[in-house]
């Protein structure tokens, strides 16, 4: 992995003035097929909201470096497409532009990660597949295939980007444990009544099979929780709303978007998601 030698802590002032730079860049036209083709919920995203999106691209791209693994040769398509979602959480704020985040990595397909589970006094090692993982020290890591995927098919509900970096925002109040940082003591009070209830009721609907709006992984724990809801609210917006209406609007809250209001009545919302390839929020061991 090469580091990233840039450093944007030190001197406050110009990292402001050098992002306000990038932000003016205007929008380059090869971006429009990219996004329009790789990205379904950009083509919902209001006019008045692109500019800002695009604007946090370029601030995005010109501060994280990318790196395809495993032969994967990096491609301007691959680096707009995730920084195009990466950057769909950032809007309608102050943003330090994900802080803790150095380096994307991006493998063609799935990549595998050596696990290691205690039982008693055994501790069993194999290898598991991943769509994607959120380290807590600089690294988020994406199989495009699985990036692309979505798009493909037309199914809303799985997001491997969106997932990843809401665990980045998760993580940023120092701990990835389904609550990010939050403004004052009311907005984590109300987060916490709203959150934990829809959590232990999702948790509850899963562990009986029955059918749920969002993807049955985020009830590993209330990180993967965040995660996948996060996903459902600007995947599909109108049923998160329709089901789960005050989990809606603390998120609507806190992203400071209504991803509902950009939909239509068919807008395709119909099919609920089946679970896919296991999701990390973090890892301690680089992958293979």
């Amino acid at each position: 992995m090469r580091p990233h030698a840039r450093s944007y802590s030190l001197f406050p002032f110009l990292t402001k003035r050098r992002r306000a730079r990038l932000r003016a860049q205007p929008t380059p036209a090869e971006w429009a097929p990219i996004l329009t083709n790789n990205v379904p919920v950009y083509r919902r995203v209001p006019e008045e909201l692109r500019a800002q999106l695009h604007a946090h691209m370029h601030v995005f791209l010109a501060e994280k470096h990318f790196e395809g693994c495993d032969g994967l040769e990096m491609t301007e398509e691959i680096r707009v497409t995730i920084a195009c979602q990466a950057c769909l959480l950032l809007l309608n704020r102050e943003t330090r532009y994900y802080p803790g985040l150095v380096t994307v990595l991006v493998y063609p397909s799935v990549f595998y990660a050596d696990v290691e589970e205690p039982d008693g006094g055994i501790v069993s090692e194999y290898k598991e597949d991943r769509s994607g993982e959120s380290w807590e020290w600089g690294v988020v890591i994406l199989s495009w295939e699985d990036v692309v995927e979505y798009a493909s098919t037309g199914r809303a509900g799985y997001n491997v980007v969106l997932h990843e970096f809401a665990h980045q925002l998760d993580g940023q109040d120092g701990a990835m444990d389904g609550t990010p940082k939050l403004g004052s003591r009311g907005e984590r009070d109300e987060w916490a009544r709203v959150f934990n209830d829809a959590y232990y009721a999702f948790e509850r609907a899963a562990a009986s099979n029955r059918p749920t709006l969002v993807d049955a992984y985020g009830a590993g724990d209330p990180a993967e929780f965040f995660a996948v809801v996060t996903e459902s609210f600007f995947e599909r917006p109108l049923a998160l709303r329709r089901e789960h209406a005050a989990l809606y609007d603390v998120l609507a809250r806190y992203y400071r978007v209504d991803p509902a209001s950009w939909e239509s009545s068919n807008s395709g919302e119909t099919a609920a998601p089946r679970r896919r390839r296991a999701r990390r929020r973090r890892s301690t061991a680089r992958p293979r």
